[in-house]
């Protein structure tokens, strides 16, 4: 796993903590960003690189080197643009695994459809206060 090399979209909240963490592990990161102050939630002890610029734009996915990596995963705010990135890095530069949040959990389904690994944080949360629910429930039951 270390020697992965992932390019991560959007350096965001999410992108930067991912960023960081996938960095710890000792993978190779590039963080790309259309904000250079979106850099700034990258820890001292991130490894990685950072490219800025619009991720719809192919030049920039060159310059991140994105036709060497291992994994793509897009992280920004919009569907649309995390949709556009991912679909540019499997068809465009045949990145083997890629990665995208969507909040609408309607396009989980086209996102698999198109070989893009999905992940709604709508779905995650969901589950989340369903497991918190339920285990409350198992408590009280228990007692």
């Amino acid at each position: 796993m270390k020697d992965l090399y992932v390019v991560i979209v959007g350096c965001g909240r999410l992108g930067s903590q991912l960023a960081n963490a996938l960095s710890r592990l000792g993978m190779g990161v590039v963080a790309i960003d259309s904000s250079d102050s979106a850099f700034s939630g990258l820890s001292r002890a991130y490894s990685g690189f950072r490219v800025e610029g619009d991720a719809t734009e192919p030049a920039v996915l060159r310059a991140a080197k994105m036709d060497k990596a291992d994994l793509v995963i897009a992280t920004t705010r919009d569907d649309n643009v995390n949709l556009m990135v991912a679909q540019t890095a499997r068809t465009l530069f045949s990145v083997p695994r890629v990665m995208a949040r969507v909040f609408d959990p309607k396009r989980e389904r086209m996102y698999r459809a198109l070989g893009i690994e999905p992940v709604c944080p709508t779905v995650l949360a969901v589950e989340a206060f369903m497991n918190i629910i339920r285990n409350q429930e198992d408590k009280a039951d228990a007692s």
